[in-house]
């Protein structure tokens, strides 16, 4: 055993792997649990999926649970989807059930990169690449570079769509807020901001706002609720997973109606 061996093997791998991924069907910004649910239904489905997580690990605030108690709560109407990724949850009532986040995490990442979705991690986007007024990719970084404030130039990553998981943030719609102006389509133009939080009404309203909100760009999860102002909901994880299910439906459709039939 050689550390040079090892050291190449390491370059030429992710090289490899980096190098597949500069022209997407989609790009998944956030590797959350909608923006993981959504790049997994979409491999699911064939299409060629890369998530870039600005931070070490993937999972979001999924695997701090509530308050760094590991544990989070999701509705009935999820429970199809944690049976198909193999999750144990625990039934406390009628309407909601236990799960373990890092269980949960661990799951929704191991699922969707064995169907060949790819996760770059410690990867932060800075900018957008528009064209003809449509979004059509995402400008790249090393998390380190940005932190550090240094001057590095990015490169850029091609996508058919680009989804925007990024939380509470809602850090793509910003960007597009920023460099191209009020051009969202929300009825101000622009990133509301979240409301406070109201557990039941955020649920409810995630799904619905989970949708379209400039040419080539959509929204999951908390990022949606950000952008149209819309409740928080803690640690209650439902409707991300619908939300995330409810994007990729809609990019696949888009997809299929551009000839990526898969």
């Amino acid at each position: 055993m050689d550390e040079m061996d090892i050291s190449k093997i390491i370059i030429e791998d992710f090289t490899k792997n980096f190098l597949d991924s500069l022209n997407l069907d989609v790009a998944v910004i956030g590797a959350g649990p909608s923006g993981m649910m959504c790049a997994y239904r979409l491999v699911q489905s064939g299409f060629k999926v890369a998530v870039f997580e600005r931070h070490l690990r993937a999972g979001g605030g999924m695997p701090g649970g509530g308050m760094m108690f590991n544990t989070i709560v999701i509705q009935k109407d999820v429970l199809n989807i944690f049976e198909e990724l193999g999750i144990s949850v625990r039934k406390y009532n009628e309407q909601l059930y236990a799960a373990g986040s890092i269980e949960t995490v661990s799951a929704l990442c191991y699922k969707a990169v064995r169907l060949g979705a790819k996760i770059f991690n410690l990867m932060s986007v800075e900018d957008i690449v528009v064209r003809e007024n449509k979004i059509c990719g995402v400008v790249i970084n090393w998390s380190s570079v940005v932190w550090s404030k240094l001057h590095v130039d990015p490169l850029a990553v091609k996508s058919e769509f680009i989804v925007d998981a990024t939380g509470h943030d809602a850090e793509i719609c910003r960007i597009v807020e920023r460099k191209i102006g009020q051009k969202l389509i929300t009825p101000t133009g622009s990133v509301a901001g979240e409301k406070s939080m109201w557990a039941e009404e955020g649920e409810k309203q995630i799904v619905d706002n989970t949708k379209e909100v400039y040419p080539g760009l959509f929204v999951c999860g908390m990022a949606a609720n950000a952008i149209f102002g819309s409740p928080r909901m803690g640690a209650i994880f439902g409707g991300m997973f619908l939300s995330g299910e409810k994007a990729a439906y809609i990019i696949k459709k888009k997809l299929e109606k551009r000839g990526k039939n898969v």
